[in-house]
């Protein structure tokens, strides 16, 4: 299996890219039991836990970064917010090393998203992108769900300062931890598109894309 993380972008000359965090740096994950999720914003781990480390998360194609959050301050709430507006220079160096021309900034929290509960339901819906995700967790904190090769969920906990991109395909989804707040950044490479194809959709031409890259050996 081979990771968009290890290999150069098509559309990247010249410079290399700015390195991935190290180990140490990235978001704790676990497995979360098995059957159905009765609470999805509490920690749902296994008990004993069973920790997921970077080079496991490296394998499902999960591409992660650790900023310096504290140094910049960006809007609440900015739909869109223009990339090029960065002054944190290792964010310009990420947007520019993967063409992201697109972004904005949104407010996760019942006081800033209307229709709060409804809204943070459908975000735990299983589904997949026809692109890659990128968040970048400006503060507050959630978590991202993936699922394994072998069909399995694993919690991957960001917090502020966590940049991480989910690639094209991956089955996924979303939720606030119980803090109910997350203040997030999203980048797209080109005009957004954030459709989601919900689970079950194994023939979508993305799906597919993701099991040949990253499941069949």
């Amino acid at each position: 299996m081979t990771s968009c993380c290890l290999m150069p972008h098509s559309w990247t000359e010249g410079p290399e890219e700015l390195p991935q965090a190290p180990d140490a740096q990235w978001p704790d994950a676990w497995y979360m039991p098995e059957g159905e999720c009765a609470d999805q914003k509490a920690l749902n781990k296994k008990e004993p836990n069973e920790p997921v480390d970077a080079a496991a998360m490296r394998k499902l194609g999960i591409c992660y970064w650790k900023m310096d959050a504290d140094k910049f301050e960006y809007p609440a709430m900015s739909v869109p917010w223009d990339p090029k507006d960065a002054v944190d220079p290792k964010l310009s160096k990420i947007r520019d090393d993967r063409g992201y021309s697109y972004a904005d900034v949104i407010t996760v929290h019942p006081e800033k998203l209307p229709d709060y509960d409804n809204k943070v339901k459908a975000f735990f819906e299983e589904h997949i992108h026809d692109a890659e995700e990128i968040r970048y967790i400006v503060g507050g904190s959630g978590f991202f769900d993936v699922r394994d090769t072998y069909d399995k969920w694993i919690r991957v906990h960001i917090k502020k300062g966590d940049l991480m991109t989910l690639p094209e395909g991956i089955y996924h989804r979303f939720t606030v931890d119980e803090n109910d707040l997350i203040h997030a950044m999203r980048l797209f490479q080109g005009v957004p598109v954030w459709t989601p194809f919900n689970r079950p959709c194994d023939g979508h031409p993305s799906r597919q894309k993701y099991a040949k890259k990253f499941m069949l050996k």
